[in-house]
């Protein structure tokens, strides 16, 4: 098959020809038919994650068909729609029991604990656990739109969030995750404001439904400014970035008994970034993190897909061939492209 890989971290990436996958008893081979081109890959690529080894196929935001089956596979069969949450719960450690597969012990995470779907075909572990069957409604683009961002995004805001209607959500930063962000949290009635330094991404932010935007390089005070706005602080904020002054600022923008998300991952010599922890206690505000998205709280959000209440189609804005990652990932961090580009040419 042909895939993309490098053999050394910020090295060359290509495309080369390499044995085709095989199902473990527990797994499924998907034909590759769309593949989100996603900034973690761009992480993945810099050497941020401990997990890699090399050489390495990236990509993690997958939809395809299954062409193969182990012999323990019980709830799917060949030719079955697919996609797969990039983080997949092994089914047995105690986080799986109490169904957070998102936080494994074990965990399957295609494109960094294994080879990727930048590739014709990937190989899929705990398949009955983690594989998710496309409604028809749902094409391979739009469904490997969801893998990552849009997924992520719908946990952080629904689950991690508990975000309700009315409630004042301020997404910091308007890349995949913060746009996903906001048209899940504008679906769920709140109101929205959008924050970021480019004019053309707030602009789209707001057509996909921020009630309000932020440039925060025109802003003298962000956090001043979104109080003003809603009158006395966010009951959400996301970082959707990953950046340590958006962190600040995002647990700074909360009103009382506010909840800040995490969801934006930070370079390695940012990991012990500075919050303002006076506000914290005196406000009672919650600080809480947000990987990815449990293969069965995928029904919600397909149905709010297929009933026409979230349009993640809207979000993807390029599709890409298979050979043009290797020119578009090591940019990644200084992209400044709208949406999601989704790979839906692999020959």
């Amino acid at each position: 098959m042909k895939a993309i890989i490098y053999e050394k971290f910020k090295g060359l990436l290509g495309i080369q020809n390499v044995s085709d996958p095989n199902p473990k008893k527990d797994g499924v081979v998907i034909e590759v038919k769309s593949s989100g081109l996603c900034k973690s890959d761009w992480h993945g690529w810099m050497g941020h994650d401990k997990d890699i080894e090399l050489p390495h196929v990236p990509g993690h935001e997958l939809a395809g068909t299954i062409i193969e089956i182990g012999s323990e596979i019980k709830r799917f069969r060949v030719g079955d729609r697919v996609t797969v949450p990039f983080v997949s719960g092994c089914g047995n450690c105690q986080e799986c029991q109490t169904g957070n597969h998102q936080v494994c012990d074990f965990q399957f995470q295609p494109g960094f604990t294994h080879w990727g779907s930048f590739a014709q075909y990937v190989s899929i572990d705990y398949a009955d656990t983690n594989l998710v069957k496309l409604p028809e409604e749902v094409d391979f683009i739009t469904a490997a739109s969801l893998g990552c961002r849009f997924a992520t995004s719908f946990r952080g805001v629904v689950d991690q969030g508990k975000t309700k209607i009315d409630d004042w959500v301020i997404i910091h930063g308007c890349g995949g995750v913060g746009l996903s962000a906001i048209m899940i949290a504008n679906a769920l009635g709140a109101k929205v404001i959008a924050v970021d330094i480019d004019k053309e991404k707030l602009d789209f932010a707001e057509s996909v439904g921020a009630v309000n935007s932020i440039n925060s390089l025109n802003s003298k005070n962000v956090i001043e400014q979104i109080h003003e706005i809603t009158q006395g602080g966010a009951n959400v904020s996301i970082d959707a970035l990953g950046n340590p002054d958006v962190l600040f600022n995002s647990v700074s923008c909360l009103r009382k008994r506010g909840r800040h998300i995490q969801i934006g991952i930070m370079s390695p010599k940012h990991t012990n970034s500075k919050i303002p922890i006076d506000q914290i206690i005196a406000k009672e505000l919650e600080i809480v993190g947000s990987h990815g998205m449990q293969a069965y709280r995928y029904d919600e959000m397909l149905d709010m897909i297929k009933e026409g209440k979230l349009h993640p189609e809207k979000l993807v804005t390029q599709t890409i061939r298979l050979e043009d990652v290797a020119v578009e990932l090591p940019i990644m961090d200084k992209s400044k492209s709208l949406g999601i580009k989704v790979i839906n040419d692999f020959s």
